[in-house]
């Protein structure tokens, strides 16, 4: 039993394996970003309520912020909890994601994705194989 059109996860591994290359992150940050897709704001206990699915980060959180893929929305003030929020850059690479995953090509310019620089391993050699295959797909599918 098959539905063509519900197939948005084939290339799942290969979408996620370039934003993990691109943007440096793992894959439990890339998941745990995935799960505040869909929160406007949320509390550190929501984060921590998905994080303790992941594998062990005791500074994850604070890495994320750090780094700028969450932000502070309002700050703690005495028993008022703080809340965060995903920063646009954040917001910007998922919709990226979910657009991949809908048909739009992954880039294979250098300057765009790292996995098409010179002197990269041999897993990016094959990945970039790949998605050289894939948005020939794409186009073709288009025509």
């Amino acid at each position: 039993m098959s539905n063509q059109r519900s197939d948005y996860l084939k290339y799942w591994r290969v979408i996620r394996y370039y934003i993990k290359a691109k943007y440096g992150l793992t894959q439990a940050d890339l998941d745990v970003l995935l799960f505040l897709y869909s929160e406007k704001y949320f509390s550190k206990d929501k984060f921590e309520e998905f994080d303790e699915l992941l594998s062990w980060d005791v500074n994850r959180f604070d890495k994320l912020l750090r780094d700028g893929w969450i932000e502070v929305f309002r700050k703690r003030v005495r028993n008022i909890k703080a809340l965060y929020q995903l920063s646009y850059k954040t917001i910007r690479i998922i919709s990226g994601i979910y657009k991949k995953l809908e048909g739009q090509e992954i880039p294979t310019s250098n300057s765009f994705n790292p996995i098409f620089a010179k002197n990269v391993s041999y897993t990016d050699k094959v990945y970039r194989n790949f998605i050289i295959q894939l948005n020939k797909e794409i186009r073709d599918s288009k025509k």
